[in-house]
């Protein structure tokens, strides 16, 4: 049922006072007054204004109050429509209590927030979608808003057809019957659904990406499959920046996109950029005492989350483009500069042994950020005692113990949303996208918000209407301009994106765009024209080919990520040229590494042609379970995340004893169980928790595809044949055949394990698993 709700001077009252003022580093307020320490923080409820007063920003900046409990609970995620209405999506079951008890019901909801007076803020609101299961993405097209939800892939599209704020029609717009469930962890699930500026939309954990055409998305395969935990976004030339909590890494895979592969450098961010400087004592920590300084606060990044680039105008020039991440057990929100430099990103924090935005409240629980369309970060705030999963606070545990004796597991039914305003920030004009024509939307392409250009080209693109085409090639060559000198090429820019969305690009144009005298509209170019490329276009292969000798680093990057792959000889000499040029350059030398992983990985199928249907199936359901839950932790080689100089969050598994060929029941203990304590002696901050509420199948599928990718291989008998099992005599023949070794674990051999383990309560110890040979 629609329903009003009306705030009275809640937020103006609530803004910040500062008696301090920064000092300009380079152009960036690099310090500011410490804020005061509390060793000794209570889980007590704070109001929203209670709790304003606790929160702490560099001078200039303030604190808004956009929305908060009974309007809102449980906020996770926000989005805006065309005309700056926003979704919230409200996660009404999550961990209620300790114990997680009722996750698994359907009754959270996405909300409808609106500001009717552009006040900046809400004043109406109603149940958009309500009996939804943990809803965890959302993307707005046009009047619908696509929509998934926990432990499932499937995005439905829904849509208000008589104007009550209500959705009253859904549809189905992808579904995958055969999607491996992990219905017990579902934090370890994917997020995001973010239209990226190729009009690909990307999301975490699964090896995926969307393009939604003529009511139906396209799927296409990220085949070193995706990164990232909580939230991904994208920056002005469609870099895309992961996190991924499970790891304690703040950011990564912003180096290329995803679909070439995966590279990460060990020094895109130092040891340093990883820690956090929380402004109260935060003992509630999952991985306990070593992620604890002595003063009991966070000493590392530990639940990285609800990214975002600040992409408005309202900000002084230095924070445009920085990227923001969330640490909600820190209580803070980190700002960082993203340094581009000979093709290679790196990031690091603007202020010294500080957050951007810091709190006292215990239950601030910042889980997501974005720019929004007057130009100002948003800041959601789960506000809540809890905020890690359920896996992660059994009774006994370390977290438990903190849980219980502050007294978080009160907390709950709460939420607020925030904006930050600086004191240059001026009201914006609402936007009214969806109520304007195509032509008047052309105009946004070059707005200094990118959330106006991005929601622009969207808007275009789902109208697909083709009476806009001669403009936006004017527009993308520069015949019409747009926008300031700023902006001029980011109008260039969405336009050829624009264009590609609409299916209306054409060799002459791309031409034209690589002869652009901006580096960027070059490398757009280029990207672009990877179809053509593929299909063999000698004349576009030889316009890229003179941008082989590019000044610009990233120009020659997209080059050789353009046409590696290329069966092209014509490419393959243009590639050799760059190698050959660039044997000393960091970035291209890396790049080559990706793709050559990539393509390593691309040709998976083909190894596990010997095997037999139910093997190679249950390998690949496998591979899919690693990629979206293990290796946050582990990697997506094995060989553990190390970023940032501040060690791995978990133990290599390549080489491990515990992989062996003949080591077989103790990995499946493992994945049952769980492991705590020093592996071969060293120490890691990230526990391995019991995975035993999986089924025996989900199991035996995990650790099949984790002995055949990593393991060890099969001992090799006098006279065997590497690889192969001993003789089996056909019937038919005669004649003997050998079975290819398998590295499957059955669910039978799972259930078996499950059943001689069934009265263990604890997770495993190395000391306790001692080496053993199955017949």
């Amino acid at each position: 049922m629609k329903h009003a709700i009306a705030f009275s001077g809640l937020l103006l009252a609530s803004l910040l006072i500062y008696n301090c003022t920064g000092t300009k580093k380079n152009g960036v307020t690099a310090e500011f007054l410490t804020p005061e320490f509390n060793p000794n923080p209570t889980g007590k409820y704070l109001s929203p204004k209670e709790s304003m007063a606790t929160m702490h920003l560099p001078p200039g900046y303030r604190l808004q109050l956009v929305a908060s409990e009974p309007m809102i609970k449980e906020p996770v995620a926000i989005a805006w429509d065309g005309n700056g209405r926003m979704y919230v999506a409200e996660m009404l079951t999550y961990m209620q209590d300790a114990d997680a008890v009722g996750e698994q019901q359907k009754i959270s909801r996405i909300s409808l927030l609106e500001d009717t007076n552009n006040d900046g803020v809400m004043d109406k609101s109603t149940v958009f979608i309500d009996s939804l299961l943990l809803p965890r993405m959302m993307q707005t097209v046009g009047n619908e808003l696509l929509v998934n939800e926990t432990n499932t892939i499937d995005i439905y599209s829904y849509r208000d057809t008589n104007g009550d704020g209500k959705a009253d029609l859904k549809k189905p717009v992808y579904q995958n019957d055969k999607y491996v469930v992990n219905d017990v962890n579902m934090e370890h699930q994917r997020s995001g659904l973010d239209w990226n500026l190729d009009n690909w939309m990307y999301l975490t954990y699964d090896a995926v990406r969307f393009r939604y055409t003529n009511g139906k998305m396209q799927v296409d395969t990220i085949v070193s499959g995706s990164s990232g935990q909580w939230g991904l976004t994208h920056d002005n030339y469609g870099r895309i920046f992961y996190s991924r909590a499970g790891g304690e890494i703040p950011a990564l895979g912003f180096q290329i996109n995803p679909k070439y592969g995966t590279l990460d450098f060990p020094d895109q961010y130092n040891a340093e950029f990883s820690e956090v400087w929380p402004i109260i004592a935060t003992p509630d920590v999952q991985g306990g005492p070593p992620r604890l300084r002595p003063n009991e606060t966070l000493n590392h990044f530990t639940a990285p989350t609800g990214q975002s680039i600040y992409r408005g105008e309202q900000y002084p020039a230095d924070f445009s483009g920085d990227y923001i991440v969330c640490e909600p057990v820190a209580r803070a929100v980190r700002r960082a500069k993203v340094v581009h430099q000979n093709g290679k990103t790196t990031l690091r924090n603007v202020y010294q042994r500080k957050e951007f935005l810091s709190s006292s409240d215990m239950n601030f629980r910042p889980v997501n950020s974005a720019t929004g369309p007057d130009g100002n970060l948003y800041i959601v705030d789960m506000h809540r005692g809890i905020i890690q999963q359920g896996n992660w606070t059994p009774p006994g545990s370390f977290l438990r113990q903190k849980i219980d004796s502050i007294g978080l597991a009160k907390n709950v039914g709460h939420g607020r949303i925030y904006r930050i305003v600086h004191e240059s920030s001026k009201m914006a004009a609402k936007p009214q996208m969806l109520n304007e024509k195509s032509a008047e939307l052309l105009l946004h392409l070059g707005h200094p918000n990118g959330w106006w250009r991005d929601n622009a080209q969207k808007e275009l693109i789902a109208r697909a209407d083709k009476s806009v085409i001669p403009a936006l090639k004017d527009i993308a060559t520069g015949k019409r301009n747009i926008a300031t000198n700023e902006f001029e090429h980011l109008a260039r820019i969405h336009a050829l994106w624009t264009l590609e969305g609409l299916d209306a690009m054409d060799t002459a144009l791309l031409i034209t765009a690589m002869n652009d005298a901006d580096a960027r509209v070059r490398k757009t170019a280029v990207w672009i024209s990877e179809p053509y490329l593929k299909s063999g276009d000698e004349k576009l292969t030889t316009q890229v080919g003179k941008l082989a000798s590019d000044t610009d680093d990233d120009v020659r990057v997209q080059v050789l990520l353009s046409l590696y792959n290329s069966k092209s000889d014509q490419a393959k000499v243009i590639v050799s040229e760059i190698l050959d040029k660039g044997k000393n350059h960091e970035m291209l030398l890396a790049t080559k590494t990706a793709l050559d992983k990539n393509e390593n990985v691309r040709t998976f199928g083909s190894r596990l042609g010997q095997m037999d249907e139910e093997s190679r199936k249950l390998i690949i359901s496998g591979a899919a379970i690693f990629k979206s839950l293990c290796a946050s932790c582990h990697g997506a080689d094995a060989k553990g995340l190390a970023i940032g100089g501040a060690g791995m969050a978990a133990p290599a598994l390549v080489g491990s004893p515990r992989l062996e060929f003949i080591e077989k029941n103790n990995l499946v203990r493992i994945v049952l169980k769980g492991l705590t304590g020093p592996v071969e002696g060293k120490e890691y901050t990230s526990i391995m928790p019991a995975m035993e509420a999986n089924s025996d199948e989900w199991v035996a599928s995990v650790v099949s595809y984790i002995r055949h990718d990593f393991g060890g291989k099969p001992p090799r008998k006098k006279g065997e044949i590497p690889g192969m099992a001993p003789a089996a005599v056909n019937n038919e023949s005669g004649f003997p055949v050998r079975k290819a070794s398998s590295p499957i674990v059955t669910a039978g051999e799972v259930k078996k394990i499950r059943e001689e383990s069934a009265s263990r309560t604890t997770a495993w110890t190395i000391q306790e698993l001692k080496p053993e040979i199955q017949e």
